[in-house]
């Protein structure tokens, strides 16, 4: 008779590999070695991470809006980790939604309710002096206080050796190891894992467009104060766009097809946008910008023996909290790897229901922005959005519905599943529906009197 192979499990003196140092990564391994520590567990963790988040500009960059929300701010708190003042460019805990219907200001539902913008890196190119830390560079440190190691380099190249795991990188010698954790993202080439033959395929993308723009901190607090403005209007190719201030600098950053400068420029030049912005304000010749890919689905097997994608390569939430699927993604892959073992059907059985259920609900989520993109479309559906949200915010004690709901799909901080939940909740329904008709009507009659005039 044969004998059943021996689990895939983790050991004194197991070699683990990361490839990937931003949030996924660095969460990734600052929970595997706080476990790994619980379970006196003896073992070795390198991070393969070749940009230096210190520096300003693309080098030390991680093309990202930087938006944490409160439900991950609250999340990190009970694991002991918090967001350092030099971190948190600024709290944001407002919104203001702009349409050509008119312009409302969403005040944070509930007071613990808060969301704060970062840098994910040093901060955009020609900034100087710097006067802030990354969020990357952040957790990255809190991962090396945990024991994890550092290897400035790219990983070019993955093989199996012997059973094992050999990570190839640019200009280094190559390394063994006993497990691997992929948090490459999907603006990285997945060339070096094809040696390994893999049926784990990547998730689909889009691309957005983020610039970054220098007003100073005492500009910005008198144009934006602290809110995030968020766009909703009737561009072509356009979907989304907000501003979101940052210490010395404001954050455009823009959802949609075929997105390009001129792109921008039209949006720029909307009365909506230049009511924001400082009067009389142009945009510069040169600016720091990039157009990052951004995932939009669910990888095809995120995992294989020794083996698992976290993050954005495996799976995150549809156009919001991409930092907080990156935890999420990253403690469940943790956790399985230290208390379950490092198979791949220990990864199917323990891992994946976490992707499947960030998934699941952006199937959700696709719902959500279609209904959006609709309302975008229609004046008096934009119409009847700005009155029900008008009415709730200047009504002392109201049921804040509307407000509630945009609030959590713009800034993530609730499951699309709850958002569809509420906006289809009978009461929700009418008052909308007959806001629209008001609005409707209210449209109309202006129309025949400019006529009549």
């Amino acid at each position: 008779m044969g004998t059943e192979p021996l689990p895939l499990k983790l050991s004194d003196g197991s070699r683990i590999g990361v490839i990937g140092g931003g949030p996924a990564g660095s969460f990734f391994s600052y929970f595997f070695l706080e476990m790994a520590r619980r379970m006196e567990l003896q073992v070795s963790l390198d991070i393969y991470e070749p940009r230096n988040f210190s520096v300003a500009g693309p080098g030390g960059c991680n093309m990202c809006g930087g938006i944490v929300s409160e439900s991950l701010v609250q999340n990190l708190a009970s694991e002991g980790i918090t967001l350092p003042e030099s971190v948190v460019q600024r709290t944001i805990n407002s919104y203001a939604l702009h349409m050509d219907v008119g312009s409302v200001t969403i005040s944070t539902p509930l007071q613990e309710k808060r969301i704060a913008s970062v840098h994910r890196g040093g901060g955009p190119r020609g900034q100087a002096p710097r006067k802030f830390g990354g969020l990357d560079g952040h957790l990255l440190g809190l991962a090396v206080k945990k024991g994890a190691r550092v290897v400035n380099s790219r990983v070019e190249r993955v093989e199996r050796q012997d059973g094992h795991l050999q990570l190839i990188p640019a200009g280094g010698p190559p390394a063994s190891y006993d497990f691997v954790a992929v948090a490459s993202g999907v603006n990285s080439p997945a060339r070096m894992l094809e040696p390994l033959h893999l049926a784990y395929r990547p998730p689909r993308t889009t691309k957005t467009y983020i610039c970054e723009y220098c007003f100073g901190r005492d500009l910005i607090r008198q144009e934006m104060g602290t809110s995030m403005h968020v766009f909703l209007l009737n561009l072509p190719r356009l979907e989304f766009a907000a501003l979101i201030p940052k210490g010395d600098y404001v954050t455009l950053c823009l959802l949609g097809r075929d997105l390009d400068r001129q792109l921008v420029q039209s949006l720029l030049d909307t009365r909506e946008m230049k009511e924001v912005l400082p009067a009389n304000w142009k945009q510069p010749e040169d600016y720091c910008h990039c157009s990052p890919k951004i995932s939009t689905d669910t990888a095809v097997e995120p995992f294989a023996d020794r083996l698992v994608f976290i993050g954005d390569c495996g799976t995150t939430r549809l156009y919001k909290d991409g930092i907080g699927a990156a935890y999420r993604t990253a403690k469940a892959a943790a956790k399985t790897a230290i208390f379950k073992g490092i198979a791949a059907e220990d990864f199917r059985r323990h891992y994946w229901p976490v992707c499947r259920q960030i998934h699941q609900d952006n199937l959700i989520g696709r719902l959500v922005f279609a209904v959006t993109r609709l309302i975008q479309g229609q004046g008096f559906a934009r119409r009847g959005i700005w009155r029900m949200v008008s009415k709730e915010q200047q009504t002392p004690g109201s049921s804040l519905r509307m407000s509630t709901i945009l609030w959590d799909t713009f800034t993530g901080s609730a499951p699309y599943k709850s958002v569809l939940r509420r906006a289809l909740h009978p009461g929700f329904l009418a008052r909308l529906l007959w806001e629209m008709l008001a609005g409707f009507w209210v449209a109309n009659h202006h129309k025949k009197e400019a006529r009549a005039l």
